[in-house]
């Protein structure tokens, strides 16, 4: 960790964003004091690696080599042991949360976490809840929810860097919205969610940044399980990957105007039309104005969470810090693999505590 200092420090900003979400999603999904240990937060960071390592390397192959070409494949490897780690941690978890069932069966008050895992555990069926298998969904959870609101924050915070006239503008609402409920840094679970109704134009500048940086070029994307055919004659073979070009379609001026320019109050005058349109046009909100989670059934089902993550960490750092880039650089451009999108890991920002 850094000693806390009055001037300009070097951090790589995507390192430290890593390790603070994958502790407040471990907080949320695992509670204490497993968001505070050490192996399971590195499973938190590592595993989401291994999973896309995986995958990468296996599809280089046709399908039926995958069974044997899997058994190669390090990344493979290194997710057994996860599993495994994950399964032992399960399972200690499981045997604290029994026990807390029957002391409050004889009437005994128990203080227990309320995470996600238990209520997973008391709503699973036998199989579901079984130590391995509950594990597995919890390095699930962890792909889904760490290394992508890290990059959105990452490219927000390259965003704001970039036009500095938005820090102040963000800083500011921040800072009024702490008059009435008390410093961003002290949240509770109490006003955590007050905050979060409350950040609006920091929600209308998450939707413009991840328009212009999404971290894929297609969303959403489906699978046609079974062969479709269409009144035209035109047919779609099963097996078929379906994906729609949302970042063009995010481009184009029939849709956005002045699609070019970086606009953070996009979303917030859409809001401020009118009470219809007030939910509408919010960073969580699936529609066809804003595809970054996806749209209709399969839209992702832990968006409201991970944007109230990203406002929560956002506004502590406004509250707390300055940010710029180092002198002579700018703004990192990102990589791309296929349709997925990824920032730069070894990019470095200057910050320091106001």
């Amino acid at each position: 960790m850094y000693e806390l200092r009055l001037d300009w420090i070097e951090v790589n900003i995507g390192h430290h964003l890593r390790s603070l979400i994958a502790r407040m999603t471990a907080k949320t999904f695992m509670g204490n004091p497993t968001c505070r240990d050490p192996e399971w937060l590195k499973i938190a960071v590592d595993f989401s690696l291994n999973l896309a390592s995986y995958n990468f390397t296996v599809k280089i192959f046709p399908n039926w080599m995958h069974g044997l070409v899997a058994r190669f494949i390090p990344a493979r490897h290194r997710m057994s042991r996860q599993y495994d780690i994950a399964e032992r941690v399960v399972r200690e978890l499981t045997h604290q949360h029994d026990l807390a069932k029957r002391a409050r069966l004889k009437g005994e008050e128990v203080e227990e976490e309320d995470t996600l895992l238990n209520w997973m555990l008391d709503h699973g069926s036998q199989s579901e809840i079984e130590p391995f298998q509950m594990g597995v969904r919890q390095c699930a959870l962890i792909f889904a929810s760490i290394h992508t609101v890290a990059a959105t924050m990452s490219n927000m915070l390259y965003d704001l860097c970039t036009n500095r006239e938005w820090l102040e503008v963000l800083r500011e609402e921040v800072e009024e919205i702490s008059k009435e409920l008390g410093p961003p840094i002290q949240n509770t679970n109490n006003n955590a969610h007050a905050w979060c109704t409350r950040l609006d134009k920091l929600d209308s500048f998450i939707v413009e940044s991840q328009r212009h940086h999404p971290l894929s070029l297609l969303i959403p994307q489906r699978l046609a399980h079974q062969e479709i055919k269409f009144k035209d004659g035109m047919t779609i073979p099963a097996g078929s990957q379906l994906a729609f070009a949302s970042y063009e379609y995010s481009m184009d001026p029939l849709v956005n105007g002045n699609p070019q320019e970086f606009d953070p109050m996009r979303s917030y005058r859409k809001r401020m039309a009118g009470l219809d349109q007030w939910d509408l046009h919010k960073a969580s909100m699936a529609h066809p104005g804003n595809l970054a989670f996806g749209y209709g059934n399969q839209g992702c089902p832990g968006r409201r969470f991970a944007v109230s993550e990203m406002k929560i960490i956002m506004a502590c750092l406004l509250y707390e810090f300055e940010f710029k880039f180092p002198e002579g650089r700018t703004r990192p451009k990102s990589h791309h693999l296929n349709q997925f999108c990824f920032t730069n890991q070894s990019v470095t920002l200057m910050m320091k505590k106001l």
